[in-house]
């Protein structure tokens, strides 16, 4: 089943899907936990979004209100749990996106697509930019990991793919770079007549 045409298709939804296997639980609960797992960093939400998807959960009949709580001076709070089809549509919904390959829209792709209409040297500096920010971003991750101790690698894996991509991106575009500055077979002559050529047919113009 493509992801476009499930009945609520916002990864969020699949993080609480996964949440409520544990035990039913209110939206502020399921914050909390998801803020703490610190799987804000794979899911973008914030509470509103949180409860616009817990809705639609229960509209398509993958969760179900159990109780309403309160707690002192504090608002209600409904406490949801998982359905039989929410077990079902989260076991499917993974199926598929661990098993099936999807084409994404990168914005560096897309940038890299296009990255020819900038000269060479000002791409060059924006690559090595890049480069270091996304050396300490592999830094800030891998203190994560190595802090986490006493926690299985099966709850970390997300982490080291975050790793294992990083150190891909890393060694293209240091390899990328390489491609255009190399004193022999580099592109960055070729790239540098070519928009000098641009510009001489703007002053025409």
């Amino acid at each position: 089943m493509a992801a476009a045409k499930r009945k609520v298709g916002n990864l969020l939804a699949l993080a609480v899907l996964s949440y409520l296997t544990v035990g039913p639980k209110h939206p502020y609960e399921l914050s909390r936990l998801l803020r703490e797992h610190q799987d804000d960093r794979s899911f973008r939400f914030n509470h509103g979004s949180l409860y616009m998807v817990i809705q639609q959960l229960a509209k398509a009949g993958f969760v179900a209100e159990q109780a309403t709580m309160r707690e002192g001076q504090r608002p209600e709070r409904t406490v949801y749990a998982i359905t039989d089809a929410g077990r079902a549509e989260l076991r499917d919904w993974l199926r598929e996106l661990v098993g099936s390959p999807d084409h994404e829209y990168p914005h560096f792709v897309a940038a890299l697509s296009l990255i020819a209409a900038l000269p060479p040297d000002e791409a060059v500096a924006l690559l090595r930019q890049r480069s270091l920010r996304l050396g300490e971003q592999r830094a800030e991750i891998s203190a994560l990991v190595d802090g986490a101790a006493g926690v299985h690698p099966l709850f970390l894996v997300e982490e080291e793919y975050r790793i294992a991509l990083l150190d891909a991106e890393i060694a293209f575009v240091a390899r990328f770079i390489g491609q255009i500055t190399d004193p022999e077979t580099g592109w960055g002559p070729q790239w540098a007549a070519f928009h000098a050529g641009s510009l001489d047919k703007g002053d025409e113009s």
